[in-house]
């Protein structure tokens, strides 16, 4: 488990603008792949597909490819209010980040501003890893009483919005004389329970680093959420629908 301390600077730029690198993990577990070996080929193949398709649009892509006896999958999840050129951007910095992170690792998770890309040597599709995740947080507590209680009050109803719209939602609601802005997404392929278990896992897993804080985000290849006293992500239209 990573909690990192940050403190956020609220500025114009923070409104979506910016596609900052946040975190790499390098999944030593599922081993690494040979130069010319199948596994490098069917990675690069996927890579060049996702590139060049149509998942951008709709902020998700996913492909995996396999024989008899491997498998390769890379996944694409870009922010909610990201899809179309700042998705597309996005996919290409993170493909760079992976190689120059983790070099011919067959397992590897890069996260950015604007989206997460994992590549596996499992099918991960409709599920959530329990393991790779991380926290940042402001260091200035947040002085209001009964803090926990009314942000995960919060989060649950960004999540009931989410489930109904693409599983992403961003709102604001007042918290003493302040206004607290949260967000709140799940990968695309994960739906109804998977969703909220993923959210309500990663919240508990990290509350020492969240709880108090006046603005903290936790991630993982499945979902994540962050909360901060100023507007951080646009007021863009929901991506299109993937019906």
């Amino acid at each position: 488990m990573v909690a990192t301390q940050l403190v956020f600077m609220r500025t114009v730029s923070s409104l979506n603008m910016t596609n900052a690198y946040l975190n790499h993990k390098c999944l030593a577990k599922q081993g690494r792949y040979k130069p010319g070996s199948w596994y490098e080929k069917q990675l690069q193949k996927i890579i060049v597909s996702i590139g060049s398709g149509d998942g951008f649009t709709h902020g998700y892509d996913m492909m995996g490819l396999s024989d008899d006896s491997d498998y390769v999958s890379v996944t694409n999840q870009c922010r909610g209010d990201s899809y179309g050129s700042k998705c597309r951007s996005c996919f290409a910095t993170a493909i760079a980040g992976l190689r120059r992170r983790c070099p011919r690792y067959k397992g590897a998770i890069i996260w950015y501003d604007q989206c997460t890309v994992e590549i596996s040597s499992f099918d991960t599709q409709g599920k959530f890893d329990k393991d790779n995740d991380f926290c940042m947080s402001n260091t200035k507590k947040m002085n209001v009483d009964s803090f926990g209680e009314k942000w995960m009050t919060f989060l649950d109803n960004l999540v009931g919005k989410a489930l109904k719209d693409y599983l992403y939602a961003a709102g604001d609601t007042r918290f003493g004389t302040k206004k607290l802005y949260g967000m709140v997404q799940c990968r695309t392929d994960l739906y109804n329970n998977s969703c909220r278990k993923c959210v309500g896992h990663l919240a508990v897993k990290f509350q020492d680093c969240w709880h108090g804080k006046q603005g903290a985000r936790v991630l993982g290849s499945g979902c994540n959420f962050r909360y901060e006293l100023y507007p951080f992500v646009s007021s863009a239209k929901p991506r299109p629908s993937l019906k």
